[in-house]
């Protein structure tokens, strides 16, 4: 069992709140009457193993959680090949590069690309 906890009565959803797409997420959610537990990424710092296991429930590798077009990650870090550990700490110091808005549902995850696909959860 993961450190996440999750139900399938609500979502969780991870997001950082200067995120237009999270936004927009977050407010379809509301109108469709979905229970949100909400986990802000840039006020709530998420541990290494949190970060593990919302890359193993996506079924990508860590490094593939960080947006490298980002532009925090271009100002901060040049394009290189870190260790997952490296990675970890990248987005922990810099939360903004994660990807997200990542809703979880019972034994579902997946990184919402558009606010719509909150209802696929």
């Amino acid at each position: 069992m993961g450190e996440i906890t999750t139900s399938d009565r609500q979502i969780t959803l991870f997001y950082s709140s200067n995120s237009e797409r999270a936004k927009q997420a977050l407010v379809y959610a509301k109108a469709e009457g979905l229970a949100i537990h909400e986990i802000d990424i840039l006020k709530t710092k998420l541990t290494g193993t949190q970060i593990v296991e919302l890359a193993d429930r996506l079924k990508i590798n860590v490094e593939d959680l960080v947006n490298q077009e980002h532009p925090s990650y271009a100002s901060n870090f040049e394009p290189h090949s870190f260790s997952t550990d490296d990675w970890i700490k990248m987005i922990q110091k810099h939360p903004e590069i994660m990807k997200q808005p990542i809703a979880l549902r019972g034994d579902k995850t997946i990184l919402v690309e558009t606010p719509t696909d909150i209802v696929k959860i």
